[in-house]
């Protein structure tokens, strides 16, 4: 597996949206995000500002929305 790449929750959504998600809704600072194909296929991308997202955080977020780390690098 590929090293992660610091990025901050908005370049995620971007990426998330070039992969097929759709925003679903807001609570606060998360957004939650749905595939808009596949139901299961889900993210909720912590949206603080210009912090970037932590290494763990950023594991879980792709293993929710069923991408690999050089998935994620290729929509950037």
């Amino acid at each position: 597996m590929s090293e992660l790449p610091q990025i901050t929750g908005l370049r995620l959504v971007r990426a998330l949206k070039c992969a097929g998600f759709g925003e679903v809704r807001q609570v606060c600072s998360h957004l939650t995000m749905k595939h808009t194909t596949d139901a299961t296929r889900r993210a909720t991308v912590p949206m603080h500002g210009s912090a970037t997202i932590k290494p763990g955080t950023l594991r879980a977020i792709l293993a929710g929305a069923g991408l690999s780390v050089d998935d994620l690098r290729d929509l950037l």
